[in-house]
């Protein structure tokens, strides 16, 4: 039994709330996983075992996951978190059981995880529970929504001239994303920059064309670093290993053999979107 890593979009009623919905099934050896930032929460549940919700990380995060363990998962948008008894910055680089969230529902979960006979099944089964925890939890904040579109990559903005565009002043900003999203507008901006960079590697994108900016050098200078040395001091803090250690060798696209378009679809629309209003 081998590796494998599979992701799909959420349905359209989950869709401004979650990132990716995934499956990850562990062969007959351990795997070592290794979590990066991503600017929002996941909730890991592992069929007939336990579930549990990761707070946004400010840093890379190593797990060991036993051998032939099956785990579905969901991946949130940044401020996308389904509404839970605490403030997100107190979850930040923790990894918490999900009984300790929602108590018996989290166990009622689990069991329906655990009985749905495959994990295609298991994956609309976490689907169908998050839109009933969204139905009875409050409404999201749209300033802050507003704003975290704005902290997205490709068109770099000072976080000051963001909480002013909605309403906001720095504090306030502040307040609300530490509370909604668990980072700080200045760290989320940084996460999703290189969330922006993956995004890039992992189409295999070709660079802009800028003089002495090709390959990796490239990709940096148009996810928003100053140069390929900046994206390397960025990769090192938040994932440990190199640019080139990360991709598996190809300093140019993702060599890890697995397919994540569904996770950085949304990085690549915007960056889309700003070419066009750039060349408008």
């Amino acid at each position: 039994m081998a590796d494998t890593y599979r992701e799909r979009e959420p349905s359209a009623a989950l869709a401004g709330a979650v990132r990716t919905i995934w499956v990850q099934r562990v062969g007959d050896e351990p795997a070592v996983h290794r979590h990066l930032p991503t600017g929002g929460v996941e909730l890991h549940a592992a069929v007939g075992g336990a579930a549990r919700l990761l707070g946004p990380l400010t840093g890379y995060r190593l797990e060991v996951i036993p051998p032939r363990t099956t785990i579905v998962g969901v991946r949130f948008r940044p401020g996308g978190a389904p509404p839970l008894p605490m403030p997100l910055e107190e979850l930040v680089d923790r990894s918490v059981p999900l009984e300790e969230v929602w108590g018996g529902l989290a166990e009622r979960l689990l069991e329906d995880v655990a009985g749905a006979g495959t994990a295609e099944r298991a994956t609309g089964v976490l689907e169908e529970f998050l839109l009933q925890r969204f139905r009875v939890g409050r409404v999201a904040d749209p300033l802050l929504r507003a704003a975290v579109e704005a902290l997205m990559p490709w068109r770099p903005v000072e976080v000051a001239t963001v909480a002013a565009d909605v309403g906001l002043s720095e504090s306030q900003l502040r307040r609300r994303s530490l509370s909604a999203v668990g980072l700080s507008p200045k760290v989320l901006q940084r996460t999703l920059r290189f969330q922006g960079f993956l995004a890039l590697a992992q189409a295999g994108a070709v660079p802009s064309g800028r003089v002495g900016a090709d390959g990796i050098a490239g990709l940096a200078v148009d996810a928003g670093y100053a140069d390929q040395a900046h994206l390397g001091r960025e990769c090192l803090r938040l994932t440990g290993q190199t640019p080139r250690e990360l991709l598996h060798g190809d300093v140019g696209r993702c060599a890890c053999g697995h397919d994540h378009s569904a996770s950085y679809r949304p990085f690549l629309a915007g960056r889309f979107r700003s070419v066009r209003a750039a060349s408008a």
